[in-house]
């Protein structure tokens, strides 16, 4: 089966070109999405340092709700607009959060969580699949390297979706 191993990385750039490469390969030849986003997020949990959840918020059409995730129990619905990843969602721009207590109408699913950051999935017609959500419980866990990592992992994920 699939196993995660330790590696040391000179960068960040590097550990996340790998993980894309694992994540591609864990993916190929497998068409459901939920299938794709469950391993997808175990990977990314199980992978990447000082993370406390991993995992996806689906739009159903009028808000996002809980999809495959790794981590502690979380919030089932949010509303578009509502906390990092409703403002994610409806700004369809990535969320880079330092510290969560300093954004306005942040939603604390797990109160061990000091940073995060939200990546839109966006299909190639402009419809709003979810959003990608990681959590760290360590404040100014994820910068700018993370930022690009995480759109790159999540490009790989929508390179797995029918057209």
């Amino acid at each position: 089966m699939f196993e995660t191993t330790t590696t040391t990385y000179a960068s960040k750039r590097e550990q996340y070109d790998d993980l894309v490469q694992q994540a591609r390969g864990l993916m190929l030849g497998e068409s459901n999405m939920i299938a794709n986003a469950a391993n997808f997020s175990a990977l990314v949990f199980n992978s990447l340092p000082e993370v406390n959840w991993a995992g996806f918020y689906l739009f159903d059409g009028s808000e996002l709700v809980v999809g495959p995730f790794q981590g502690k129990p979380a919030c089932i619905r949010i509303a578009l607009g509502r906390g990092v990843c409703g403002t994610a969602a409806q700004d369809r721009q990535t969320q880079l959060v330092r510290d969560v207590h300093a954004f306005e109408g942040h939603i604390a699913c797990d109160a061990a969580s000091q940073s995060e950051i939200v990546v839109p999935l966006v299909k190639a017609d402009g419809t709003l699949l979810g959003v990608w959500d990681v959590d760290s419980p360590v404040i100014e866990r994820f910068d700018d390297d993370d930022r690009a990592g995480m759109e790159a992992l999540c490009a790989a994920f929508m390179e797995t979706l029918p057209r």
